[in-house]
């Protein structure tokens, strides 16, 4: 069988300690979309694993995929890959051929874009990772991108560069009026010195075996009966088509991602489990609208830092501080559609233990008129005032001992809000996520056993 897990808000909402947990019941682990701009950290046993690139079943030992719907840099693979050899793991990741390669050009032009979308009061900046992910995707749609198997034939390489890397050139010096004299960025757009690099990567490459049909694998893989997972990065509401717009990403986070984005076919992913991953209240990184936001009066920036610290609410991969909002359920409902869960794992319920107060957005108010679900533009959204109902707050516990009870040992109020949320969203509760360890959290349905 297949589980797809995907992100139902904004990202960050957990899902690699899920992946993780889930993932030792699977035989390959695939992320179907994004590149090293998705963080994902896994504990287990106290010790912290910090992954932007690698799926996150690596931990356990899984075979994981990077599917034909990721965008690579290589040297992030290879960097986490060393880095988990180094602390005694032994990763299986394989990379599929028609995976598009990330290169230095790609991140350059990412930071001078964004430098003039909010240098531009016309512009909208959306506080991308700087990694180099959208100028990728674009190249992709464009038919001028690199691959993972132009990595493996020299000559090929050097005729995708030769064709790249004087439109990109003539990009950053004509249209933006850059001089490129600075060493680093000059060399992002060096033809040779682009290829001797990337040519020895893709010798890396095959010397260990890395590389991969993704679709043949998977079908094969699905044809044997291997369980399957996979692995969505960043979450619903930054999906290019159902997401907040122009404040996403570059991909297709949502299920239907799951086999654009491996090859596996839509029967097959359909006929599975996708499980939505909810953070019981909501963070953000980056621009964008956010009607829960805690950023009115001194004591809702206050109460905002508090989860933030208690939550760890900083950015993964760039370490910013992420913007904090009550649980938006409009937000859940769109993501629940999307995507078609057959079940929710709420996470960070601890972090709200021993708040003084409590609040979920139920629905929308604009213009006089009552919303219960996010309105297609930003617009629209941006000017959306939350309706709320408080809930009881419930006092903090012991994550461990709870972990090891059940759900029944949870604070009744965590319950109520946690019951609350399932019958919002018509969707049953899977698992309940109460510290950041593998261990603490509280099962109620196994994927894999349905």
């Amino acid at each position: 069988m297949t589980l797809t897990i995907v992100g139902s808000q904004l990202g960050d909402e957990g899902k690699g300690a899920l992946v993780d947990r889930w993932g030792g019941d699977a035989d390959v682990v695939v992320r179907y979309q994004g590149g090293d701009n998705a963080g994902h950290t896994v504990v287990e046993g106290g010790a912290e694993y910090k992954l932007s690139l690698v799926p996150s079943g690596a931990v356990r030992g899984t075979v994981g995929i990077l599917g034909n719907g990721c965008v690579v840099n290589p040297k992030t693979l290879f960097t986490e890959i060393d880095d988990l050899r180094e602390r005694g793991l032994d990763p299986d990741v394989r990379v599929a051929r028609r995976a598009h390669v990330i290169m230095p050009y790609h991140r350059v032009l990412d930071g001078i874009e964004e430098e003039v979308k909010a240098d531009d009061d016309a512009g909208d900046a959306v506080g991308t990772t700087g990694r180099g992910i959208g100028p990728t995707y674009e190249d992709k749609a464009g038919r001028r991108g690199v691959r993972i198997a132009d990595l493996l034939d020299p000559d090929t390489l050097r005729e995708k560069l030769e064709y790249a890397v004087p439109q990109k050139r003539a990009l950053v010096e004509d249209v933006y009026g850059l001089e490129l004299d600075d060493d680093d960025r000059a060399a992002a757009f060096d033809v040779d010195a682009l290829h001797e690099e990337f040519a020895a990567i893709g010798e890396r490459l095959a010397d260990e075996g890395m590389t991969v049909n993704s679709s043949d694998y998977l079908h094969r893989r699905f044809e044997a009966g291997d369980e399957i997972l996979f692995e969505g990065a960043q979450g619903t509401h930054i999906d290019v088509d159902h997401g907040n717009y122009p404040f996403v990403t570059s991909s297709n986070p949502t299920a239907g991602g799951a086999a654009v984005g491996s090859g596996l076919g839509v029967t097959r992913v359909g006929d599975g489990e996708v499980v939505g991953i909810v953070k019981a209240y909501l963070s953000r990184v980056g621009e964008g609208p956010l009607p829960t936001e805690l950023d009115g009066d001194a004591d809702e920036e206050a109460l905002a830092d508090e989860i933030r610290e208690k939550g760890g609410e900083f950015g993964t991969v760039t370490g910013r501080p992420r913007r904090i909002g009550w649980l938006d359920l409009p937000m859940l409902r769109h993501a629940a559609r999307v995507s078609g869960f057959t079940g929710v794992a709420v996470n960070h319920v601890d972090v709200l233990a021993g708040l003084d107060e409590l609040k979920v957005c139920t629905g929308y108010e604009l213009d006089g008129e009552e919303l219960d679900t996010v309105p297609t533009t930003t617009d629209r959204w941006e000017r959306c005032e939350p309706v709320y109902e408080t809930l009881d707050t419930w006092e903090p516990f012991d994550s461990s001992a709870v972990a090891e009870a059940g759900y029944d040992a949870l604070p009744e109020a965590a319950r109520d809000y946690l019951a609350f949320l399932a019958d919002e969203i018509d969707t049953p509760i899977y698992a309940v996520g109460v510290g950041p360890d593998r261990e603490e959290t509280v099962e109620l349905t196994n994927p894999f056993d349905e």
